[in-house]
């Protein structure tokens, strides 16, 4: 398959590893960003390929393991309200609020829809002008442009039954707040590749110039992964830190200007909560003037719904990556993905979810003959 199977090559693939363990003196930590680099780590064993010296841990890149726990409430609050239509992609309805979720908001006769686009949404609200139409808008810099755009469309259209329920988050913050922890370990870290589609990396190089790490930008399939590690360990090695491009048939240092130029338009940087983490100041968008009179928290009134994470669920070690998946005294017995106690164990790019489904398990089989 052209583009996928020349990326899982499992010679090339021992060959990089054959490189990594011959420039490692280490020990190194390194922290991919994205839960989608997470499962792919996990899935195709690529951290058993890797000489000891190296630890991969895994970081907060997972945007329904990191949409906080009030807002869960928030968005079930809100699909609960007479003539309400509440859309979100399918893997938000199983995240658990305080209480409850919004599956089990559906099954209780709100009106909880799944979509796969928020044009979908606002297609609805157009054609039933009776009901309010909300979408969860939750998401990095990937999900931003296209939520944007739907706003953009609602007000140009004049479309008064449509609003988000906002929950964008930006990944720099969040590196630099896992950075400045006193109880940071990383050494380094795998930068996650479709953000950088769209923003560049241009935020990145003042983060590598002040902690002194070198930031890897890197795509999602196993060689791109290991040759991302391999990056990150010859700086390290050599005492550098820089901003590297592993993923240059996507990314830009500019990134794509169109769609940075549709956020700044749409949304404003402001403090965002991070579930398990807590609030990072400018961490996040919010709708700014005169985009903001499409805001559900605003038209509902749920702004003063506030919730408190369970204290069963170590998710904010994990996605602090303080704490390995199964270092959790509830992994795989009190929760599972079926009865999941937090967002990482549900999440289709959750670390959590990566573990319990492939580490019982033997990896995945790269493409081709080993060497």
């Amino acid at each position: 398959m052209k583009y996928i199977d020349e990326y899982r090559d499992a010679s090339n693939a021992r060959r990089i590893a054959d490189e990594i363990r011959r420039v490692t003196t280490g020990p190194h930590a390194i922290m991919e960003v994205c839960g989608g680099q997470t499962h792919a780590i996990v899935k195709f064993g690529i951290d058993e390929l890797l000489p000891p010296a190296i630890e991969l841990i895994h970081g907060p890149g997972c945007p329904v393991c990191v949409t906080p726990v009030e807002l869960i409430d928030k968005a079930i609050a809100i699909a609960r309200q007479p003539d309400a239509v509440f859309c979100s992609f399918g893997d938000m309805l199983r995240v658990p609020g305080s209480r409850d979720d919004l599956f089990r908001a559906k099954a209780s006769g709100a009106d909880v829809r799944i979509v796969y686009s928020p044009l979908d949404a606002l297609n609805l609200a157009k054609n039933n002008p009776g009901k309010q139409v909300v979408f969860f808008a939750v998401g990095f810099e990937t999900t931003a442009p296209a939520n944007a755009l739907a706003v953009f469309q609602a007000h140009q259209s004049n479309i008064e039954n449509f609003s988000i329920l906002c929950s964008h988050v930006l990944v720099p913050p969040a590196m630099e707040a896992i950075l400045s922890s006193p109880d940071c370990r990383v050494n380094g870290f795998l930068a996650a590749g479709h953000v950088c589609t769209i923003m560049g990396y241009t935020e990145y190089e003042p983060l590598a110039k002040k902690y002194n790490v070198p930031i890897v930008v890197t795509g999602f399939e196993p060689l791109d992964i290991l040759h991302g590690v391999l990056l990150c360990v010859r700086q390290l090695e050599e005492g550098r830190a820089e901003v590297e491009n592993q993923y240059a048939r996507s990314v830009s240092r500019e990134g794509n200007r169109h769609a940075q130029r549709l956020i700044e338009t749409v949304y404003q940087i402001a403090p965002r909560g991070w579930r398990g983490i807590g609030t990072i100041a400018r961490s996040g968008l919010a709708l700014r003037p005169p985009f903001d009179r499409y805001d559900a928290e605003r038209r509902f009134d749920v702004s003063e719904i506030v919730a408190h994470e369970s204290e069963d669920c170590i998710s904010g070690l994990v996605l602090r990556g303080v704490k390995k998946p199964r270092e959790c005294p509830a992994f795989g017995t009190r929760c599972t993905p079926d009865h999941p106690l937090g967002a990482p164990m549900v999440s289709g790019e959750g670390a959590c979810a990566a573990y319990y489904r492939y580490k019982q398990s033997e990896p995945a089989v790269l493409a081709g003959p080993c060497a």
